[in-house]
C-alpha cells in the first residue's frame, strides 16, 4: 500500500467520520429486453399497467419500446436497495401477462428487419419527443440491433463530509464544490486504469445470439446452430461487436479534469460529422430522425463505461448541471447482467463494487497521458474478448504483466478499503465479498463468463435454450412471491400518477418543437 492510501485510510478510520462512511449512497438501473414466450424481442407496447415511461419515477424504457429500464431510487443501505429491486421486479411481472424479461445482456432473437425494432414513445409532449427524436438518430447513426443491447448501472457516491476531511488533510483552498469534482474526477481515472478488473470477475456475455450481427463481420465462433462465441471471453456487451462506434473512436477523453471532460463534450456536441450531415435532420417526408448532425446529439450518446454525473433540473443538458454544480456521483456503466441471478446482479457485487470505487477514490490518481490512455482501453478490450486466456499478459505501467497476478495485487490493496467499510457497518459483508473475487482469479471457471459457457454446453451448445430457461426460470422466481396488497396498490398509484404527470406535460408546452430541441440544444 502506497504511503498516500495508508494515510487517507488512517483518516477515515477515525471514529469521527464512521457515520460518514455509512452514508456512501447507491442506486441501480437494471434494463431488460421484454420477449414473447416464443423468446422473440416483443412488439407490444409499454405495458399500461406500468404507468409512464416517460415520468415513472421506477420503471421506463432505454433505447427500444420493449428495452425496459427498472430504478430504484437511491439509498444508504445495501440491502434496502436489493429489496426495492425486487419489488419492481414483482410488480412488473405481475402485469406482464405473457411475457417474459430476457435475462441476458446480448439480445434476444431479433427480427430480421430493423425497421421491426420498436423505438421507445414518450408521448406527444416536447420534453417527450426530444427522447424519442435522440432514439431516431440513434438508429440512423448505428443501426438498432446495437441499441438493443441490456446491461446494469451502478450510482455511487460518498458523502460531502467525507471529501470535506479528504480536503483538509490536504490542505486544499479551493471550494467544496470544485474539490470534490475533482476528486472524483480521479476516482474515474483510476476507474479506468483498473475496470479491466470488473470485466474479469463479472463479465457474462461471453455468447450471443448469431441474429444480432446478421450482415456484420465478425471474428467469433460457432456455437451449436444459432449461437456465437469467443471461448475466453467475458463480456461481448463491452467490446467493439457490442457498443461499436466508429464515428467516436477519435474522441478522446481521458477525464483529466472536470473542465477537459466538460470542453471535450461541448466540442463533440457542436462538431459537425459529415456522414450525419448526409442524412440530414429530417427524413424524406420531413419528419425529425436526429436532433442534429453533430458527432454527439447530446452527451448521453458518448459511450463510456464510467460517467460522472449530477442530478438535472427540468429541460437541463447534463453538462451544462456538471459546469454550473459540479459532480455529485459517479455511473458505472460496464456491469453486465448476470443470467443466473434473479435480479441480475447480487448484494456481494455492490459490497465489492464499493470497495472497489472507494479504493479508486484514495489511491493516487495522477494525470493520464495519451499513452495511458490507450493502454487502459488495450487492456479492458483484451479482458473483455480473451479475459480467462491462460497467462493473458496486460499493460502495467508500460510493461507486461499478466492479468492475474495483477488482479490479486489490486485486491491486495482493496483489502484495507473492504476493511474499513467492514468498520463502519459492523459486517464482514465487505471482505467476505472481496474474498469471492479473489477465488475468481485463483480458478477461472468461477467466473460468471465462465459459468455461462458451462451451463450452455449442458443445453447441447444451444445459447437460445440457456438463456430461455434462465428467463422462464427467473419469471416464476417473482410471481411465485407476489406483493402485497399494499405494496401493489403502491406500485399502481405510482403508474397512476405518472401518466397524469405525461398528461399534464403534453396539455402544458407552449412552444412548438422545433423551436424547444433550438433552445435546449443552445444551452
Amino acid at each position: 500500500m502506497s504511503p498516500l492510501l495508508k494515510q487517507r485510510i488512517e483518516l477515515l478510520s477515525q471514529a469521527a467520520l464512521q457515520d460518514d462512511l455509512r452514508q456512501a449512497m447507491h442506486g441501480i438501473e437494471k434494463e431488460s429486453l421484454r420477449i414473447d414466450a416464443r423468446g422473440t424481442l416483443s412488439q407490444q407496447p409499454h405495458p399500461p399497467a406500468w404507468g409512464s415511461a416517460l415520468t415513472h419515477p421506477s420503471i421506463t424504457t432505454d433505447y427500444s419500446e420493449a428495452l425496459v429500464e427498472l430504478i430504484t431510487p437511491v439509498t444508504g443501505d445495501i440491502d434496502e436497495l436489493f429489496g426495492e429491486l425486487d419489488r419492481i421486479h414483482r410488480f412488473v411481472y405481475s402485469e406482464l401477462g405473457d411475457e417474459l424479461l430476457w435475462t441476458e445482456s446480448m439480445p434476444c432473437i431479433l427480427p430480421a428487419r430493423d425497421d421491426d425494432i420498436p423505438i421507445a414513445w414518450y408521448g406527444t409532449s416536447n420534453v417527450g419527443m426530444l427522447k424519442h427524436v435522440y432514439r431516431r438518430g440513434l438508429a440512423v447513426r448505428y443501426g438498432k440491433p446495437m441499441q438493443c443491447i441490456a446491461g446494469i448501472h451502478y450510482n455511487f457516491s460518498l458523502a460531502p463530509g467525507l471529501w470535506q476531511a479528504l480536503q483538509r488533510q490536504d490542505g486544499d483552498a479551493r471550494s467544496a464544490q470544485d474539490y470534490q469534482s475533482e476528486r472524483y474526477v480521479a476516482l474515474i481515472r483510476n476507474f479506468r486504469r483498473y475496470a479491466w478488473l470488473l470485466m474479469y470477475l463479472f463479465g457474462a456475455s461471453p455468447a450471443l445470439c448469431a441474429s444480432f450481427l446478421q450482415g456484420r463481420e465478425h471474428q467469433l465462433q460457432p456455437l451449436g446452430d444459432k449461437g456465437l462465441y469467443l471461448p475466453h471471453a467475458t463480456s461481448l456487451r463491452m467490446s467493439d461487436l457490442g457498443y461499436n462506434n466508429d464515428a467516436q473512436s477519435g474522441l478522446s477523453v481521458c477525464y483529466n479534469s472536470l473542465e477537459s471532460y466538460i470542453a471535450s463534450m461541448r466540442k463533440a456536441i457542436s462538431l459537425p460529422y459529415p456522414r450525419y450531415a448526409e442524412l440530414g435532420t429530417h427524413d424524406a417526408d420531413g419528419q425529425w430522425q436526429q436532433l442534429n448532425t453533430n458527432l454527439l446529439q447530446i452527451e448521453n450518446e458518448f459511450y463510456s463505461s464510467i460517467r460522472p454525473k449530477r442530478v438535472t433540473r427540468s429541460g437541463e443538458k447534463p453538462v451544462q448541471a456538471l459546469a454550473e454544480r459540479g459532480v455529485e456521483y459517479v455511473e458505472v456503466r460496464c456491469l453486465d447482467i448476470d443470467p443466473f441471478l434473479p435480479l441480475g446482479i447480487e448484494p456481494a457485487t455492490a459490497y465489492f463494487l464499493d470497495s472497489f470505487l472507494l479504493f479508486c477514490a484514495l489511491a493516487e490518481s495522477p494525470a493520464m497521458s495519451d499513452e495511458e490512455c490507450r493502454t487502459s482501453s488495450e487492456n479492458f478490450d483484451l479482458t473483455v474478448m480473451r479475459g480467462r486466456e491462460p497467462g493473458l499478459q496486460l499493460t502495467r505501467k508500460g510493461q507486461p504483466c499478466e492479468l492475474l497476478t495483477w488482479g490479486e495485487h489490486l485486491l491486495d490493496n482493496m483489502a484495507a478499503c473492504a476493511a474499513l467499510l467492514d468498520q463502519a457497518h459492523g459486517t464482514r459483508a465487505y471482505s467476505d465479498s472481496l474474498a469471492r473475487q479473489r477465488a475468481k482469479l485463483q480458478d477461472p471457471a468461477l467466473t460468471p463468463s465462465a459459468r455461462v459457457l458451462a451451463a450452455i454446453h449442458e443445453q447441447g451448445d444451444s445459447f437460445f435454450r440457456f438463456a430461455m430457461d434462465q428467463s422462464e426460470n427467473h419469471r416464476d422466481h417473482f410471481r411465485s412471491r407476489p406483493l402485497s396488497d399494499a405494496e401493489q396498490q403502491h406500485f399502481r398509484e405510482l403508474a397512476r400518477q405518472s401518466l397524469a404527470d405525461q398528461l399534464a406535460l403534453e396539455q402544458g408546452d407552449t412552444l412548438d418543437f422545433d423551436t424547444y430541441v433550438a433552445r435546449y440544444l443552445a444551452q
